[in-house]
């Protein structure tokens, strides 16, 4: 296990040794407490768009449900005639040239394996930048918007928005909720009361804390040929070689076995870079991965390797909500 594994657990699970953290993590606290203040007081300035701008973050360290929350809004914007663009950091991306269009097609270490993922499902406008506001104008000198998506970016100031969603896992919460690296947290606990909502990635339903959002597979899709099968193609009972390479690994696992299959999990580090011995896993069962692991491994996928086909789905609260709030920026 690594450091950062076994600091994770930590986080979540407890260990006396975090307290030694409690200096480094006052530290973090203060710095971030004044970056915020410094541009909500314009003592730094924040570019705006001359569209509505949402940004789709995070509070903790690891993966949330980010990107099934963005193709979903996505998809409701466009089902209200509205056009839409995504930019985004573009994590381990090395395109030639920054600002990067991100399409269909191109390799994941150019673009990025979560850009790419959500141009080949989607098909929608994405600019990878770490400079979000450069992003955001490059994009919108290319395509003519009416509304920008921010993939992550809760803490990227120098973007003015107009809408803050945070994703929390509901299953693991926010650990000690203590910021980093005493916890998982990038900013102090309180600044969630300052977003706009929060959605429970795995929640039964609406609660205090925010609005249900839950993942729905629906479909196994073959890397070699794109084929598409219904998820009973696979018998309940299946042994299979499970792949992640995502911020939770283990909430994959879990879903194949709420599936009924039988896993066989290997975790991998958030967007971590594959070969095909990465993969030659004994004994011979099918492979099953995530859809963004996916887009690494086409080029040398073998005939049984699926991924996991998923939809986000917010609850109908939410979408009312929301449908409020884009009435609110965008009136007819």
């Amino acid at each position: 296990m690594s450091i950062a594994e076994r600091l994770t657990v930590a986080w979540y699970q407890g260990h006396p040794a975090l307290v030694l953290l409690r200096p480094l993590e006052a530290l973090y606290r203060r710095v971030q407490r004044r970056r915020r203040a410094d541009f909500l007081s314009g003592r730094k300035p924040a570019w705006r768009a001359p569209v509505p701008v949402i940004v789709v973050g995070n509070i903790t360290v690891g993966g949330t449900g980010k990107t099934p929350m963005i193709l979903w809004l996505i998809e409701h914007c466009r089902a209200r005639g509205l056009r839409v663009g995504v930019v985004s950091r573009g994590y381990g991306a090395t395109p030639p040239c920054l600002p990067w269009r991100v399409r269909a097609g191109q390799a994941a270490g150019e673009a990025g394996d979560e850009p790419l993922m959500i141009v080949e499902r989607s098909g929608v406008a994405l600019m990878i930048d770490p400079d979000r506001p450069r992003a955001v104008q490059a994009l919108l000198e290319q395509e003519p918007l009416d509304l920008i998506l921010s993939d992550d970016g809760l803490q990227h100031y120098r973007l003015a928005r107009d809408l803050e969603l945070v994703l929390i896992d509901a299953a693991r919460g926010l650990g000690n909720r203590r910021c980093l690296p005493a916890g998982p947290l990038r900013e102090p606990l309180e600044r969630l009361g300052e977003v706009d909502a929060c959605l429970l990635n795995g929640a039964a339903g609406d609660g205090e804390a925010g609005f249900a959002f839950n993942l729905r597979p629906s479909a196994l899709v073959n890397l070699a040929s794109g084929e598409r099968r219904p998820l009973d193609s696979l018998p309940a009972g299946q042994a299979v070689h499970a792949v992640a390479g995502i911020g939770n690994p283990q909430r994959f696992f879990t879903t194949l076995e709420a599936l009924h299959w039988r896993p066989v999990p290997h975790a991998f580090a958030d967007h971590a870079s594959y070969s095909r011995e990465d993969l030659r896993f004994s004994p011979a069962l099918p492979l099953l991965m995530t859809e963004k692991d996916a887009v690494k491994c086409r080029a040398f996928a073998a005939d049984d390797w699926w991924y996991l086909a998923v939809d986000g789905l917010p609850s109908p609260a939410f979408v009312a909500w929301f449908d409020a709030q884009l009435e609110r920026l965008l009136p007819r």
